[in-house]
C-alpha cells in the first residue's frame, strides 16, 4: 500500500493517507498474531490502527487487512465508513480481514464484510504456494472502464475460492477478471488442467443503512507480490477512479510505475 500510495499521489494527484496496524512499541509488525496461542488466551492482544479516524474525511478507502481483533472505537471507526456510501476497494485477505464479527446492522440483519464485498475467502484453490495465478479479462466486460489499458495480470498467489461448488458470485456483482491457477510460479506457466478459473476481480454496490449506494471493488489478487504487476496496478488505480465517478479521467497510458 505504501507504493501504490506513492503512485497515485505523484503519478495521479491523489491527497493520500497510509495506516498500518502496530505493536506495543507502535512499531508495524507483520509477526503479531491473529489467533490467541492455545492455553495463553489471556494474554493475546487486540490490533491497533491509530489514525483510523482519518475515514471521516476520506473520499474512498483501499484496504488490505487480515484477521483483526480491533477494539470497539477503531471498528465503530470502519463501521461508519462502510455505512457511509463512499466508496470501498478491498485487495486479498480484506475479505477475511476481521476474526469477530462487526458492530453493524442493516435492516435488522448483522452485516458481514462478505455482504459488503460479495464474497469471503473459504479456501485456496489454487495450490497454496505453489500455483501462480494469470488474471483473464471477462470479454462481456472488457469495455469497462477499470479496465483500461489493462494487461497481462499475473501474481505469485494462489487462487482464492470465495464460493462454493456449482455456485457462482452472488446477485450484483459483476466479473471483470478471472483467475487462472498455473502450475508453478512464474510468468507464462501452464494451465494447472485439474483447476478450473474463478473469479477473482468483481464489482458491486453496497447499499447502506440509509439507502446510500456505495460503489465496491474488490479483487483476491493483491498481495506485495502480486502488485508488482504493472497490470494489477493499473486495474487498481482505474478502480479508484472509477468509484470516486472519475471514469472520464482513466487513461490507459497514465503511468503506473513504481
Amino acid at each position: 500500500l505504501p507504493m501504490m500510495e506513492e503512485i497515485l499521489s505523484k503519478h495521479h494527484g491523489f491527497d493520500c493517507t497510509v495506516l498500518f496496524g502496530v505493536n506495543e512499541d507502535g512499531l508495524v509488525d507483520p509477526t503479531m498474531p491473529v489467533f490467541p496461542e492455545k492455553g495463553k488466551e489471556d494474554e493475546f492482544k487486540s490490533h491497533n490502527i491509530p489514525g483510523l479516524e482519518q475515514l471521516e474525511k476520506a473520499d474512498a478507502l483501499i484496504f488490505i487487512t487480515r484477521l483483526l481483533t480491533l477494539p470497539d472505537d477503531q471498528l465503530q471507526h470502519i463501521v461508519n465508513y462502510l455505512d457511509s456510501g463512499k466508496p470501498i476497494i478491498a485487495l486479498r485477505t480484506a475479505n477475511h480481514g476481521f476474526r469477530s464479527k462487526l458492530p453493524y446492522e442493516v435492516d435488522g440483519k448483522v452485516v458481514s464484510i462478505k455482504d459488503v464485498l460479495g464474497g469471503a475467502f473459504m479456501n485456496h484453490h489454487g495450490n497454496w504456494h505453489q500455483d501462480s495465478t494469470r488474471g483473464d479479462i471477462v470479454p462481456e466486460t472488457k469495455e469497462h472502464p477499470i479496465l483500461t489499458g489493462v494487461k497481462d495480470i499475473w501474481g505469485p498467489s494462489d487462487v482464492y475460492r470465495t464460493y462454493k461448488e456449482g455456485d457462482s458470485l452472488p446477485e450484483g456483482c459483476t466479473a471483470l477478471v478471472y483467475g487462472q491457477p498455473l502450475i508453478g510460479r512464474e510468468f507464462g506457466g501452464a494451465d494447472n488442467p485439474k483447476k478450473e478459473p474463478l473469479p477473482v476481480v468483481w464489482f458491486k454496490d453496497w447499499t447502506t443503512s440509509e439507502g446510500k449506494k456505495a460503489r465496491v471493488l474488490h479483487s483476491t489478487m493483491g498481495s506485495g507480490k502480486d502488485l508488482e504487476s504493472a497490470g494489477l496496478r493499473r486495474l487498481v488505480v482505474n478502480g479508484l477512479y472509477w468509484s470516486l465517478g472519475m471514469e472520464d479521467k482513466i487513461s490507459p497510458d497514465s503511468s503506473v510505475e513504481y
